[in-house]
């Protein structure tokens, strides 16, 4: 959410009648040093202060809640209220390094497992990384598995026999997507380099 932009309204959601909001010098608090939230007294409204990026306050948190309180004087009394960041998905899984290198033996056998750099996602639960892909190939296939941290992880699988004077070095791209509506992804080359 932007700057400015409308949270609740505090007069309605309370039953108080807004000239009670100034004559009690109404207020609101966040938990925590930073004020997320503005009152205003003459309307009810509560406004973001600044834009809420759920990745900045709760970052790979799959709940996000901000609590603030509202304080009235004359007499004193004190109001909690809940904000549920929800998340939405402004980001795109990229991997650390745009390529790979790998150098692979001629004589491995096939089945043999190579693990490659896992792409990151700053959004979580659905929004986040669900699954890679490989473009199609002779040599290799794509295993993808669930680390205990539950993130997903990929390894390329040897198909065939790999023969260095054949070719000697191989491109492939491979493809991180999570599960967004529309999805968004992200891509990174592997280089295969067979070694004599």
């Amino acid at each position: 959410m932007e700057r400015d932009s409308f949270v609740a309204n505090i007069a309605k959601d309370l039953g108080v009648p807004l000239s009670q909001l100034a004559a009690r010098k109404a207020r609101v608090v966040s938990e925590g040093n930073e004020q997320f939230f503005r009152l205003n007294q003459n309307t009810g409204v509560l406004t973001a202060k600044e834009s809420l990026d759920r990745e900045e306050i709760c970052p790979q948190s799959e709940t996000c809640t901000l609590v603030f309180k509202i304080f009235f004087e004359n007499p004193l009394q004190l109001i909690r209220g809940e904000v549920e960041i929800r998340d939405i998905n402004d980001n795109s899984p990229v991997f650390p390094e745009k390529e790979m290198v790998l150098k692979i033996l001629e004589t491995t056998p096939p089945g043999s497992r190579f693990p490659l750099e896992s792409a990151q996602d700053k959004d979580v639960g659905s929004n986040g990384l669900q699954n890679y892909s490989l473009e199609s190939n002779p040599h290799f296939s794509l295993a993808i598995g669930t680390g205990k941290d539950g993130g997903k992880y990929a390894e390329l699988v040897l198909q065939s026999q790999l023969d260095r004077e054949e070719q000697g070095e191989l491109n492939l791209f491979l493809t991180a997507t999570d599960g967004g509506s529309p999805p968004r992804s992200g891509t990174a080359q592997v280089r295969i380099v067979v070694m004599d």
